[in-house]
């Protein structure tokens, strides 16, 4: 599992030119599934995610995790983070989940990080995406399980 996180003021997504999903501060979640991943390695990046100290205190110090700072988070199913470009100049997606099995872990890391009190919007899995965000320091944040 691979995970783009960016920590932004805003974030929206758009299908078609119509707003799908919209929020405020918090995270950004670019997300990739693989077929070696499973229910532990959701629950260990939701963890993760919930627990991250990205969020400035007031003393500008990063000690604030989501929660603390009523943050929500956007998630969006990006399985190009598996491209592989080593080979010629067309990408291979061979190393990410086969779209059922990755819609339904997915789903399920959404429920899992739903469960530990963080709102999450999403973006809608297989369609041409529009991600608009405004990202907050810059801080963004690669997250492997």
């Amino acid at each position: 599992m691979k995970i783009v996180l960016q920590r932004v003021k805003a974030a929206a997504v758009k299908v078609d030119g119509n707003l799908i999903s919209r929020i405020g501060k918090g995270f950004l979640l670019l997300v990739g599934i693989s077929p070696e991943d499973d229910e532990n390695s959701l629950k260990k990046a939701a963890k993760k995610i919930g627990s991250l100290r990205v969020f400035e205190d007031s003393e500008g110090k990063m000690n604030l995790d989501l929660r603390a700072v009523e943050g929500e988070v956007l998630a969006v199913s990006q399985f190009t983070l598996y491209a592989d470009c080593n080979k010629g100049n067309r990408p291979s997606f061979a190393r990410a989940a086969e779209p059922n099995e990755a819609n339904r872990l997915f789903d399920k890391f959404v429920e899992i990080l739903q469960e530990g009190g963080i709102k999450v919007s999403v973006g809608v899995f297989g369609k041409r995406m529009e991600v608009e965000l405004i990202n907050w320091g810059p801080v963004t944040i690669l997250l492997e399980f």
